[in-house]
């Protein structure tokens, strides 16, 4: 694994949105990876603690039943773990014998854990990869747009993953906005003009409604 940014004495702070994510080389389960090979689409990339792990096997077998939809939206998914390439590959042939699933993703070794420390995943100090369960939602510029971070022992949402990613490319265009528990057609609202003076007839002028188109 190769990181492409310059080596600093200072450790370094967690991303954050609208920094462009640390771009990589590293091994994965089919091959080879940079993340600047992702350039323009959008990319689900999300860490896991340890291969074999309960949450995590079901939430590989979530994303895998959820891949055509991700695909569908011009989005990748590539996963990350400490564990080594050996490992990565027995976990994704246990899943597919337990469960009927073949992972069609790669999946990023680190046993370093360089990449976790880059995307400010763990302490510069850590010594395990417990803080491991970040998802970053990274646009076709390579920039992060969107974090994630959960526990090891509470599952992420495949579902709130898609319609998460779906609110960031409809409210793209900084015209609109997504209103809470947005679903894909639902009522948008109004991105507000920080210069307009607000309306004497419109009491909402600040949260206004407006059907999608």
């Amino acid at each position: 694994m190769s990181l492409t940014e310059t080596p600093s004495r200072t450790p370094p702070r967690p991303l954050r949105i609208g920094d462009v994510a640390p771009d990589f080389t590293a091994r994965t389960t089919q091959g080879e990876r940079a993340l600047g090979d992702y350039r323009g689409q959008w990319l689900v990339f999300f860490s896991h603690p340890a291969d074999f792990t309960p949450v995590c096997t079901t939430e590989f077998i979530g994303m895998q039943q959820a891949a055509e939809r991700f695909a569908a939206m011009n989005c990748a998914l590539l996963g990350l773990s400490v564990d080594s390439l050996y490992a990565h590959h027995a976990w994704l042939r246990a899943i597919q014998t337990g469960f009927g699933v073949t992972i069609g993703f790669p999946v990023v070794e680190d046993p370093s854990m360089a990449i976790g420390r880059a995307f400010g995943m763990i302490d510069e100090q850590a010594e395990s990869s417990a803080a491991m369960r970040c998802t970053y939602f990274i646009d076709p510029d390579g920039v992060v747009r969107a974090i994630t971070v959960y526990p090891h022992n509470v599952g992420r949402s495949v579902d709130e993953m898609l319609r998460l990613l779906a609110a960031l490319q409809r409210a793209d265009d900084g015209d609109v906005m997504t209103p809470e528990g947005w679903q894909p057609g639902g009522d948008l609202l109004r991105a507000p003009d920080p210069e307009a003076a607000p309306p004497a007839d419109a009491p909402d002028w600040f949260c206004q409604r407006i059907a999608d188109r």
